[in-house]
Order: C-alpha cells, then sequence, then structure tokens
C-alpha cells in the first residue's frame, strides 16, 4: 500500500479521452457532466432537466431542444519499460531505482485521479514476472517497485519493447515509454509506430557517470553493460571530448526523432522527481 512518502505528479491528456469509467479528464462522452457539449433533441436525449427553451423555440422543426454536457471520463495509463542489462547501470543513483520511484509515484497518482495503471517489462521478451495488467488497486504502484528494486538485469537488448503494444488494450492508452534509449534509432523509431494508436510519452533514463570518467586522465576500464564486454581506454582530455560530443549529439538525435512525431520527451538526469514530470506536463 502507497505510503505518505510516495509524491503525486500531475499528468494530463491534450485529446479528449474514449474511456467508459468516469474519471478527470475531458471527454466527448456521457451526459450527465458539466461542460457543454452541445444541443440534441429530448428523444435523442431524454433528459427534461436540462430542456433549453431558448433553443426550442429557435428550432425550425418545433423539437423540443436539451443541452448536452460530456461527462470527464479515466484512461488507462501505462508503463513501458527498458529492463535490458544497460538499465541496471548506476551512477548518483542507479536506474532500475530512479525506474521503481517513477513507478511507485504514478501508480499512485493514476490511482488518485481514478485511472487504471498497468505495466510491461521488456527486456529480448515480455517479462511475465513484471507484467500487470490493467489496475485500480491501491498499492499495486507500492508492490511493483519492490519487485523492481529487488531483481537483476541480465537481458542483452530490449528487442520485446517492439512487441510491447500486443499487450495494450484497444482504448488509447497513456504510455510512458521508459528507456535509457541506447537503441539504434531505427528500433526507437519501429517501438513508437506500434504505439502509434496511443497517447505516448518518451521517458529517458540517463546518469551522468554514462557519459564520463571522474579522473582527467590515465589507464580506465569500461563495460558494455549488455554485452559485458570490458575494454581497457587511455582517458585523456582528447576522448573526454569527443564523449561529450557523442552524448549532446545523440540527445539532439532522439529530440529530433521525438519531435517529428508531435512527441514531448521527459529527461529525467540522476534522481526522480514528481514536481518535474508535473511541470513536463503543464509548462
Amino acid at each position: 500500500m502507497a505510503t505518505p512518502a510516495v509524491k503525486e505528479c500531475h499528468y494530463r491528456v491534450d485529446a479528449p479521452v474514449l474511456g467508459h469509467f468516469p474519471g478527470a479528464h475531458r471527454s466527448t462522452r456521457g451526459e450527465s457532466g458539466f461542460e457543454f457539449r452541445g444541443h440534441a433533441s429530448l428523444t435523442d436525449a431524454p433528459d427534461a432537466r436540462r430542456l433549453d427553451l431558448h433553443a426550442s423555440l429557435r428550432d425550425p422543426f418545433g423539437q423540443w431542444i436539451v443541452r448536452v454536457y460530456s461527462q470527464r471520463k479515466s484512461i488507462p495509463v501505462v508503463v513501458v519499460a527498458d529492463l535490458s542489462a544497460s538499465m541496471g547501470f548506476a551512477g548518483t543513483r542507479r536506474k532500475l531505482d530512479v525506474l521503481a520511484d517513477f513507478v511507485d509515484s504514478l501508480a499512485w497518482s493514476a490511482w488518485r485521479t481514478g485511472d487504471s495503471f498497468g505495466f510491461i517489462g521488456c527486456d529480448s521478451a515480455v517479462r511475465p514476472d513484471l507484467l500487470l495488467p490493467q489496475t485500480r488497486s491501491r498499492g499495486a504502484g507500492s508492490a511493483l517497485a519492490r519487485s523492481l528494486r529487488s531483481i537483476h538485469l541480465d537481458g542483452p537488448s530490449a528487442q520485446a519493447l517492439q512487441s510491447a503494444h500486443r499487450h495494450l488494450g484497444r482504448q488509447r492508452s497513456l504510455v510512458f515509454l521508459v528507456s535509457d534509449f541506447h537503441l539504434p534509432l531505427p528500433q526507437v523509431e519501429a517501438v513508437l509506430t506500434s504505439m502509434a494508436h496511443h497517447d505516448v510519452v518518451p521517458v529517458v533514463l540517463w546518469q551522468g557517470r554514462e557519459f564520463e570518467l571522474s579522473a582527467e586522465r590515465g589507464l580506465a576500464q569500461v563495460v558494455d553493460p549488455e554485452s559485458g564486454r570490458h575494454q581497457l581506454v587511455w582517458w585523456r582530455p582528447a576522448l573526454r571530448e569527443r564523449w561529450r560530443v557523442a552524448h549532446q549529439q545523440r540527445r539532439e538525435a532522439l529530440q529530433g526523432l521525438f519531435r517529428a512525431r508531435r512527441l514531448k520527451p521527459l529527461f529525467i538526469e540522476e534522481a526522480f522527481d514528481a514536481d518535474m514530470v508535473t511541470r513536463h506536463f503543464h509548462s
């Protein structure tokens, strides 16, 4: 069960949702809400309490006209997470712990908002032990976060991200695609294409130590977290600059890819901050 230590974040959906359950998001469905949608004849919307006498008098066919109001609805919220070995990298914080903090906060926020919450964990295959169907359970996020903090990541790739859409419902969902995006750009594009039916928010988890070493120069051992391959490099100012430029180019390439699909990425570097997530949606 969530504790007061879990901080709530506030998200929103720009387009009207098409859910069937009452919630907090703008919709074009329902007839018992408070947001005026238009007029209809009394036979089509039989609620005499909403009669509009002025509109009825203006109707050329002499029908009784009522006001129709949209009811706010809920939307499924889903986290699709990259659980390949690179997500186990530890800098200031372990990426997996940042993911767990994010899941805990988002699941609690979804419950508070009236939305259902689901989780799909992917490495080379969709992990059945970390597959959470849509639920409205209050404590689901905390239990899932505890599981994420305790697992060991050794998946050689995040190939299953391309098949994660098969576990999403047919109803349009708010999908948070969480990864460090150390994937070939064509693969990232294929994942986004597979989820085009949904509202996708790319969440990029990075740690500063991924792109630099503390020593100014000297012999350093680097490890490819996906393959486990070790390599010795001579760390010098010129190589440091090349890594810095490569980091900046990667950020720009990802932003360009997301921008082409009208997606606004959320970069979480170092630790999770619920207020930063709220600012992302409301700025």
